[in-house]
């Protein structure tokens, strides 16, 4: 059977409007973290939700200076990031009970950034028969959760 899957919520980043400004960078200066799905901000590192997941409860991690590079983090940022991302996967193990998790950074367009200018780390959670296909056959995410539950799912860990 041949049917189309709709996330009819993608559209909205493909045919937005693109910030001009690093999106992290503006996040940091706005006193909104709810709206911006800012769970935690630390001395030189914050943890945001994904506003297009791959997957529920999908987190990103960076350091709070306009960085592009791994190798450009300052000790004491590469430390919290770290620190940060182990928050993270605890968070989501007690939360939401993934499989698996995948973590990483996608440094560069060719690697897959879409905010490149900014340094970020990647965690998603996986579970068993996902649909992690999806971005494989139609470049399309299916996301099961509304991000505002995910939101008040995980905020509790980052008190």
């Amino acid at each position: 059977m041949n049917r189309p899957i709709w996330a009819p919520w993608r559209i909205e980043y493909i045919l937005g409007e693109k910030e001009q400004t690093c999106l992290f960078c503006r996040v940091l200066e706005e006193d909104r973290d709810v709206e911006n799905l800012v769970l935690y901000r630390g001395r030189s590192a914050f943890v945001i939700l994904n506003l297009y997941p791959y997957n529920p409860g999908h987190l990103m991690v960076a350091p709070n200076r306009h960085v592009s590079e791994l190798e450009l983090l300052e000790p004491g940022e590469a430390h919290e990031v770290m620190d940060l991302t182990q928050k993270c996967v605890t968070a989501l193990k007690l939360t939401m009970h993934p499989d698996a998790l995948n973590s990483g950074f996608n440094q560069g367009e060719i690697a897959g950034s879409s905010i490149k200018e900014h340094l970020h780390l990647h965690i998603v959670p996986r579970w068993q028969g996902d649909n992690n296909f999806m971005p494989v056959l139609a470049d399309m995410r299916v996301v099961p959760q509304a991000l505002e539950e995910t939101y008040a799912m995980l905020s509790p860990h980052f008190k």
